[in-house]
């Protein structure tokens, strides 16, 4: 496993040195400043950061040069993320699943049935005395998260098996992200967590290694899921944030006017890719429905969440510190509780 990792490293940076070799003279004097993702060209992350692209352009262009790359173009989540540590990327775009691996703070967003509603999840992520203790806890790995961007619910998605109880998940592989509360909640749901990097679950569904998958409405659309799967279940197991993550010695070596535009440009890159996000989910959802004949199914959420409350408990017992914001997060599920009704 070892030697996979440093073979994996290895290609990514042999893939940035053909990628970055050739600058011209001109931009000797400009730093080119490197973001990779796994998303498409059409997902809201992608336009959220050429937004950002283009404000950095338009205030700083004479110094910085943004340079974005999508599809995994730089490798995987986990190889972007290590890129980043070390610099050789300056930002990349990560499932909090995998930070997980390098601060417990972040394991509370994982929990499955962590918040009521949308509306709660929301109000969460935009309270700094909540996540700014857990976007700070990388800064000894060597990278800060510095926005928050919406991946909406979490749900399952089958080739041929409805998922309308936890009981229709038992015997099947169901593809997860790459984080142990991930593997638990699949254990307390009675599936099989297989967990794999999301550039692989197509060809992994399309031969049947896995029966389904789990996540948001994109996923039908824009990396072809919903070709294979035809079953969708808003069992709304979980509301995930994908974090913008910065190398510390490249924020912290910004010049201060430079590292308020750039701050200004995060809070953008969060702005827009709300926005695009709520007009995507609606457009997949449409689209899988009518073009791809994917069947969505609304059931009762209440037997998935009690199957796993125990994940709950464990977390908190093994990790205290999180005890305060879970209890923030309560106040917000109060004021925000669920509205009945997906469809």
């Amino acid at each position: 496993m070892k030697h996979c990792k440093k073979v994996s490293i290895l290609l990514a940076v042999m893939i940035l040195a053909v990628l970055f070799g050739g600058c011209s003279s001109k931009e000797e004097n400009i730093r080119i400043v490197r973001i990779g993702h796994n998303q498409s060209m059409n997902h809201p992350t992608h336009k959220a950061l050429v937004a950002f692209q283009d404000y950095i352009h338009e205030k700083l262009g004479d110094s910085y040069k943004v340079e974005v790359y999508p599809s995994e173009l730089l490798g995987s989540q986990n190889n972007m993320v290590q890129l980043t540590q070390t610099g050789a990327i300056d930002f990349c775009v990560a499932s909090n699943a995998i930070l997980d691996t390098f601060s417990k703070n972040y394991e509370i967003f994982n929990l499955p049935y962590l918040f009521s509603s949308e509306e709660s999840y929301h109000h969460v992520m935009d309270d700094k005395t909540v996540t700014d203790p857990i976007f700070e806890s990388t800064k000894k790995a060597g990278f800060t998260a510095v926005t928050w961007l919406d991946a909406g619910t979490r749900n399952f998605y089958t080739v041929d098996t409805p998922i309308e109880s936890p009981e229709d998940l038992k015997g099947l592989k169901i593809r997860v992200q790459q984080s142990p509360i991930n593997i638990q909640m699949m254990q307390l749901l009675g599936g099989s967590a297989t967990p794999m990097g999301f550039g692989e679950v197509y060809t992994a569904l399309q031969s049947k290694i896995i029966d389904g998958a789990e996540n948001n409405e994109l996923a039908l659309t824009d990396n072809g899921h919903g070709d294979v799967c035809k079953y969708y279940s808003y069992d709304m197991h979980q509301m995930v944030p994908d974090i913008l993550i910065g190398n510390n010695a490249f924020i912290e070596g910004l010049p201060e006017e430079d590292k308020a535009i750039f701050e200004e440009g995060f809070q953008l890159v969060n702005q827009v890719q709300r926005e695009e996000w709520a007009k995507s989910v609606k457009e997949s959802k449409e689209k899988a429905e009518k073009e791809q004949h994917v069947n969505f199914i609304y059931p009762d959420t209440k037997p998935f969440e009690e199957a796993c409350k125990p994940l709950h408990e464990e977390i908190l017992k093994e990790n205290p510190a999180l005890q305060d914001i879970y209890d923030a997060i309560q106040k917000y599920n109060e004021e925000y509780p669920s509205v009945a009704g997906v469809e």
